[in-house]
């Protein structure tokens, strides 16, 4: 029997709702008018601007009306501007693209492991789609704890981030604060595409309580994959360390591996080798 993918009719109607209201009308090539009431599209101009019905896309914000065509969402996604990650997101939200029979995999291929061991002087882990950290090398285990010692549900970077004390000023970090957004446009992309997740679920909702924080940028319905950035790290023992972190998808298993890379010979790099060899590694 072939089961046909569900619309998650409310979160399309509040996903696009927030997606027109970031767009001005110069952005879409169209005159500014007379003043408005709030920021943003109108409704009638998404329309027109999708070639369908103003109706039509009313009763898509309202969670109602019948389930839009593969050629609608393509149209909705032009006329909104639409990223990549956005538009996957919403066929997603749509059900035109089925997602996986099961949760986040997080079993790491054995070449990935044999690949951590390997390396030996850069620090690397592997991250599934919820955050969960399965696998790393030492010593990425040296520079961020001793993750041996943490329990499985709590090595997961989203609750690092949104529970820590200092949280206020690693948002307002430049570098830092572009990272924990990110990571929450990442983690609701893979909501949508393990929608019957209980981890993920359950992740959300818990960031949802005790983070006002998390919900505020939870609330705004942006998504963008995880991408290379750079990162700053100040380690109690070895000082700053600076590093371009490599993100390598792991595609068939929806994991990603990230390694943290210091220019080499530089006082970063110079810093992981101190590191290493006080741990006698």
């Amino acid at each position: 029997m072939v089961v046909t993918p569900r619309v998650n009719r409310r979160e399309l109607a509040d996903f696009l709702r927030t997606r027109r209201a970031r767009l001005k009308p110069s952005d879409v090539g169209l005159q500014p008018g007379e003043r408005r009431r709030t920021p943003g599209l109108r409704r009638e101009e998404v329309s027109q601007l999708a070639g369908m019905s103003t109706d039509y896309y009313i009763r898509l914000e309202q969670a109602r009306g019948p389930k839009p065509s593969r050629q609608l969402l393509n149209a909705l996604a032009r006329a909104l501007m639409l990223s990549i990650d956005e538009r996957n997101y919403l066929f997603h939200l749509a059900g035109e693209t089925p997602a996986p029979a099961s949760g986040p995999r997080r079993d790491v291929p054995v070449g990935i492991l044999n690949m951590l061991a390997g390396l030996e002087d850069v620090p690397a882990y592997v991250l599934d789609a919820k955050y969960d950290i399965l696998a790393w090398n030492p010593l990425a285990g040296l520079l961020m704890g001793d993750l041996d010692t943490v329990p499985p549900d709590e090595r997961n970077v989203i609750r690092w981030i949104f529970r820590s004390p200092d949280l206020e000023d690693h948002l307002c970090d430049g570098e830092r604060g572009r990272f924990a957004r990110s990571s929450v446009m990442d983690l609701r992309a893979a909501a949508g595409r393990y929608p019957d997740d209980r981890g993920i679920q359950d992740l959300v909702a818990e960031m949802l309580a005790r983070s006002p924080e998390f919900a505020e940028l939870w609330a705004r319905h942006d998504v963008e994959a995880r991408r290379d950035h750079r990162k700053r790290i100040d380690h109690p023992v070895v000082g700053v360390i600076e590093v371009d972190c490599q993100v390598l998808p792991i595609p068939d298993r929806d994991q990603r591996v990230v390694i943290y890379a210091p220019m080499p010979g530089s006082r970063s790099h110079e810093a992981l080798r101190e590191l290493r060899a006080l741990s006698g590694r």
